[in-house]
């Protein structure tokens, strides 16, 4: 039996109003999921819940097990956040700035070097590792800060749109390195509102609105419940989404 990775059980959160509101979500660990909806329909909140950035309202939520709530720093640990806009220290260069997130995770100086060496090669980025950061693209800079989000070798990964802002090569590559995690037996979580990504990529998809889970499964499960046997998933989506006109 597929152990599961995330399994989220009445997960709340208001700031002005309710902005998650009793959620439910269940996903099996070794497959690429997207958490899809409009926008303002929770996705990030709850993704950094999950990744212990926002404290929940009420709810529970385990990584692998592990009760985030009760032991935060033991989910951490086997988690990784990636939000949308890369977050680097501009001044280090990528091997600098690898040896400074082991250093936060208490690696091993020996193991995160082997680590980061492996990262930096696997990512294309041997060549530039001992330029600062400061000059690299936007594509660029989200290979450094995925490089970062791996080097403690986490079980789940969690990104916020990591697509945004790339042009077709980089964002190839960025695909081609989440899918060669997956292979390898993480768990990667994406939002993204690409929705041919999510179409390509995702094994299974969620998708929210209003705080709360509207549906969930394979592409083909979507579109069984959708009535859009045939069609994408933006029409999909969009029939998921979108509220039914009552008849006159």
């Amino acid at each position: 039996m597929t152990q599961s990775a995330l399994r989220i059980r009445g997960l709340a959160k208001a700031f002005d109003k309710p902005v998650i509101a009793g959620l439910d979500l269940d996903i099996a660990g070794g497959q690429l999921y997207a958490l899809l909806g409009p926008n303002g329909a929770g996705k990030t909140t709850t993704l950094r819940m999950v990744a212990g950035l926002a404290k929940p309202d009420t709810g529970s939520i385990e990584i692998f097990g592990v009760d985030a709530r009760h032991d935060p720093l033991g989910a951490k640990a086997i988690t990784a956040w990636l939000p949308d806009e890369p977050m680097l220290y501009d001044k280090l260069s990528p091997l600098e700035y690898l040896a400074f997130v082991a250093g936060l995770w208490r690696m091993d100086p020996g193991q995160a070097a082997q680590e980061a060496d492996r990262l930096l090669h696997w990512l294309d980025l041997w060549e530039q590792r001992d330029t600062r950061c400061e000059g690299f693209s936007r594509g660029m800079q989200q290979k450094v800060a995925l490089a970062g989000a791996l080097i403690h070798d986490p079980k789940l990964l969690i990104l916020d749109e990591p697509l945004t802002g790339l042009d077709a090569s980089m964002a190839r590559s960025v695909k081609d390195a989440l899918r060669a995690q997956v292979d390898a037996g993480k768990t990667v979580i994406v939002t993204t509102h690409i929705l041919e990504v999510a179409e390509r990529m995702a094994d299974r998809i969620g998708i929210i609105g209003g705080g709360k889970l509207l549906a969930e499964g394979t592409l083909d499960e979507l579109r069984d419940r959708a009535g859009t046997e045939g069609m994408t998933l933006e029409d999909t989506f969009i029939r998921l989404t979108t509220p039914s006109t009552p008849a006159a």
